[in-house]
């Protein structure tokens, strides 16, 4: 870890110890800017008990419960029920005995403030963009304690694509995941935006924070690597806005065959307007500002970096790197109207499993944060409430790892199952109209589908793609 990395954590670590004691004498009852009170939903919010009602049961109406006080909310169809046989199975729903982690805060302070130790070995690479821009793709090659063991029977290992926070920090819970999923089978990869994490920032622009235009990139250098694997994908927080966002964009046409999302924010506006509890406010702040902080010079002629460096809150700092540039100004309204990740929900045609917690502080309260009526109507996408888990938390006792991990896995695989069974049924079925209808064709072969590649050199340079 860099030296400013651990002053960071420590001065985050401190904000939050500060805050903490306050946040327990009086939770933050927030209410976003403009949210839409749903259904049943008081103008109050209600302290959640572990065997009372709280803000978990408005969800519950008509809905199956899980193990663990978890609720699956969507739109009832095949593939819901089959999710839901698979979560009813899970052994990582199953409640553990309560513990010093079950605090919400302290799940989030464990997850972002504690370092990631000794953790995987990395195979870095620089994919130049389009635009002559850098964004870094981590391919997670090791270790592997337990030995590899690959799930996907009958078919390649998938490959998935996971998606950290917009702040840029690598998290503990993120490499958890890789490591886990490198345990079963998967080649997993992490995308770093410009100027996150070590990725150098080489022209004076960074990517809004709903805008997937690097990411198509990237996933169209992962599918000219690994044309016929599979694609999963999974986001962490508020880098879940841009995963949604290329879902949208892309339609049937995203390359994946399932997505997640770990304590998404939904309502990104909102969210921005309403502020967060003051620790996880400057906490976070902080961490943008030291991240742009040598990146200073080269901003000058586009950004105002006096008024991007003296800003108090993430809205306002989000508004002048983005909104008030010298080059191109636009409005606030109109970058939302760019960048909100639901503004194509309905093209999205992918599955897409939302784990989120009640207790989450960074968030706030379900009923304002989640637009429920999302997972009410479209069949893609899957809601999992549960009781607790902070923000990205979901933490159990060491040494597992975060039942999330455990849940989003298990959902990958029933996703594959039904989906093999789906085509074994489509099969059978024309081989009976076939034989029906007194034709059989024999020695028929499927259609290999198109290779990428055919196209790439109109779209990159590959000779541009740097690996470290």
């Amino acid at each position: 870890m860099p030296p400013w990395g651990a002053a960071l954590a420590l001065l985050l670590a401190a904000l939050a110890l500060l805050g903490l004691l306050a946040a327990l004498l009086r939770r933050p009852g927030r209410r976003a800017v403009g949210a839409r009170t749903l259904p049943g939903a008081q103008g109050q919010d209600h302290e959640e008990e572990v065997d009372g009602a709280g803000p978990a049961d408005q969800f519950s109406d008509g809905r199956e419960p899980l193990p663990g006080g978890c609720r699956l909310i969507c739109k009832p169809s095949a593939l819901a029920q089959c999710l839901l046989r698979a979560l009813r199975r899970s052994t990582a729903l199953e409640p553990g005995p309560r513990s010093w982690l079950s605090g919400p805060h302290l799940q989030t302070l464990c997850h972002f403030v504690l370092p990631v130790g000794p953790g995987s070995d990395l195979a870095r690479e620089y994919l130049q963009l389009a635009d002559d821009g850098l964004v870094a793709l981590d391919w997670v090659v090791g270790p592997c304690a337990r030995g590899r063991r690959v799930t996907n029977a009958g078919g390649l290992p998938a490959v998935l694509l996971v998606i950290p926070n917009a702040w840029g920090r690598l998290t503990r819970n993120v490499l958890g995941l890789c490591l886990l999923a490198l345990e079963r089978g998967y080649y997993p990869v992490i995308f770093h935006r410009r100027g996150h994490h070590g990725c150098p920032l080489v022209s004076p622009r960074l990517q809004p924070f709903g805008d997937p235009s690097d990411l198509k990139e990237a996933i169209t250098y992962i599918r000219f690597r690994h044309p016929a694997a599979p694609l999963f994908a999974v986001s962490e927080g508020s880098g879940s806005a841009l995963l949604l966002s290329y879902l949208g964009e892309c339609g049937s046409s995203s390359y994946m065959t399932g997505a997640a999302c770990i304590s998404p924010v939904l309502c990104c506006r909102e969210w921005f307007e309403a502020g967060l509890p003051w620790p996880y406010e400057r906490g976070f702040l902080l961490h943008q500002k030291i991240a742009l902080s040598r990146y200073a010079t080269a901003l000058e002629d586009t950004v105002d970096t006096g008024k991007l460096f003296r800003s108090r809150s993430l809205r306002e700092f989000e508004e002048t790197l983005f909104c008030h540039t010298k080059s191109f100004p636009i409005s606030w309204d109109t970058y939302w109207d760019h960048n909100d990740p639901l503004r194509d929900v309905d093209e999205a045609a992918v599955p897409v499993l939302c784990i989120c917690s009640a207790d989450d502080p960074v968030c706030g309260p379900p009923n304002h944060f989640l637009p429920t009526e999302l997972f009410h109507s479209n069949p893609y996408f899957f809601l999992l409430l549960s009781r607790h888990g902070g923000h990205c938390g979901f933490l159990r006792q060491e040494p597992l790892p975060a039942w999330s991990h455990e849940v989003i896995l298990e959902y990958f695989r029933a996703l594959t199952e039904f989906f093999r069974m789906e085509e074994r049924m489509k099969g059978l079925s024309r081989r009976r109209v076939s034989f029906l209808g007194g034709r059989r064709r024999w020695g028929t072969l499927p259609k290999r589908e198109a290779s990428p590649s055919s196209n790439l050199e109109e779209i990159f340079s590959w000779k541009r793609s740097y690996t470290r």
